[in-house]
């Protein structure tokens, strides 16, 4: 696996060995950061679900300007860090549960406001079930920036969540893979 396009472009990625994680196809990222473009640059990423941080990373390659990786795996974390190290584009990592992380980013310190993203990429192990997953992008688009995009990637055939705040804009078919790319709209 490798970084496909900008700065980076051909640096290889590592993946953990088992099926624990699954990175995108090369084609499916292609695509994806294809219909991307003119949102990446300067974006503020969060790759949740990281596993070997292919998404955030791809990001940043290609202009974003921070990337923020969330995982809880160990293996899937050793290989992240050597793979942040590899791409040498920087980007912070968090290892935790993401429906942990998201409450506490939701909630935020006292008195503070929370961070706020221009792209969220939501990439959970296909096992969980669409309430988890509901759950979490309900979630996610607190906090997403007005405008802002999430990208969504479960098996295909699911029906898509509904989280108010965010309108899907498409939904493409990858063999077994299904990405759903969400806007954030201010709904005040």
């Amino acid at each position: 696996m490798r970084i496909i396009g900008g700065f980076a472009k051909g640096r290889r990625l590592k993946a953990p060995r088992g099926l624990d994680t699954r990175p995108m196809t090369g084609r499916m990222r292609e695509a994806l950061f294809s219909s991307l473009a003119g949102r990446l640059p300067g974006a503020e990423v969060l790759d949740l679900y990281a596993g070997t941080g292919s998404l955030g990373l791809e990001a940043l390659s290609r202009g974003a300007s921070s990337a923020v990786f969330v995982e809880r795996n160990p293996a899937a974390l050793r290989v992240l860090r050597e793979n942040i190290e590899a791409v040498g584009l920087g980007g912070g990592v968090v290892a935790m549960d993401v429906v942990r992380f998201l409450a506490r980013r939701v909630a935020g310190p006292e008195g503070a406001e929370p961070s706020y993203y221009d792209l969220v990429f939501v990439d959970p192990p296909y096992q969980d079930s669409a309430g988890s997953v509901t759950e979490t992008m309900g979630m996610v688009e607190r906090l997403t920036r007005i405008h802002g995009t999430v990208i969504l990637h479960r098996r295909a055939g699911e029906e898509p969540p509904q989280p108010p705040g965010l309108e899907m804009e498409r939904a493409s078919t990858y063999g077994t893979s299904l990405i759903w790319r969400f806007r954030r709209f201010d709904i005040r």
